[in-house]
C-alpha cells in the first residue's frame, strides 16, 4: 500500500543524530580500510586521500579543511538545515577516521577485501546520510551549484573530477591499487543505486 508524502512524518532530531553518527562511523571505518592499504576513491574524499599519501597531514584534517569553501554554496543553494547536517557529518567523518586506529588495528588486510568491504561500508554510510538530508559536501555541492546556475550535468561533472583524481593518482599510487580502487568504487555505487532510488524517500526531512 502506498503512503502519501503528506502522511510521512519528519525525522526527529534524535533520529537524525543517530543516523548521522552511525553513518559517519561506517564511512570512517571504510576509509581506514582504504588508507591502510593505499586505496583511493573519487570526489573530495579522493583528493583528501591523495594529499594524505603525499603529506604528513591526516585524512581527517585534510578532508575537513578542503570542505570549508563549499558551505557558503550550500547555504545559498540548498539551505541551512542541509548545510548544518552536512557540516556535522564532515566533522564526524574527519574525527572518526583519525581516531579509529586508536581502537582498531588493521595491520594485515588484503587490498581486495579492503576495497570490497570498504566500499560496502562507505556506501551504507552514504545512504544513511542521504535519507536524513545530509551528505559529505565538497564537490557534490559544487556539482549541484553548477547544474543549477550553468546547466552543467552533475554526472558528467563528477565523472570528470573522478577521472582527474585517477590520473593524478598514477603518480602517487601503484597501478594495481588503482585497479583495486575501481572495484571499491563499483561496490560503493552499487550500494547507492540499489538503496537510494528517487521517489522511494521523496519526503523532505
Amino acid at each position: 500500500m502506498s503512503v502519501a508524502v503528506s502522511d510521512i512524518k519528519r525525522h526527529t532530531f534524535l533520529e537524525d543524530a543517530q543516523a548521522i553518527i552511525a553513518g559517519t562511523l561506517m564511512i570512517a571505518l571504510g576509509i581506514n580500510f582504504y588508507t591502510q592499504v593505499g586505496l583511493l576513491t573519487g570526489g573530495t574524499a579522493g583528493i583528501a586521500f591523495l594529499l594524505n599519501y603525499l603529506t604528513s597531514f591526516s585524512f581527517g584534517q585534510i578532508f575537513f579543511v578542503i570542505n570549508l569553501p563549499f558551505y557558503w554554496l550550500s547555504i545559498r543553494r540548498i539551505g541551512w538545515e542541509f548545510t548544518l547536517k552536512t557540516f556535522a557529518a564532515v566533522f564526524l567523518v574527519s574525527v572518526f577516521s583519525d581516531i579509529t586506529p586508536m581502537f582498531l588495528h588493521l595491520n594485515d588486510i588484503n587490498p581486495i577485501y579492503a576495497s570490497i568491504a570498504g566500499g560496502f561500508l562507505i556506501g551504507v554510510g552514504f545512504v544513511m546520510l542521504f535519507r536524513h538530508n545530509a551528505s559529505l559536501g565538497g564537490l557534490n555541492i559544487l556539482a549541484r551549484y553548477l547544474f543549477q546556475t550553468r546547466g552543467v550535468p552533475i554526472g558528467k561533472f563528477m565523472m570528470t573530477v573522478d577521472c582527474l583524481v585517477v590520473l593524478m593518482s598514477i603518480f602517487v599510487v601503484d597501478i594495481s591499487l588503482i585497479a583495486i580502487s575501481v572495484l571499491g568504487a563499483i561496490v560503493l555505487n552499487f550500494m547507492l543505486v540499489m538503496n537510494h532510488k528517487p521517489g522511494r524517500y521523496s519526503v523532505s526531512f
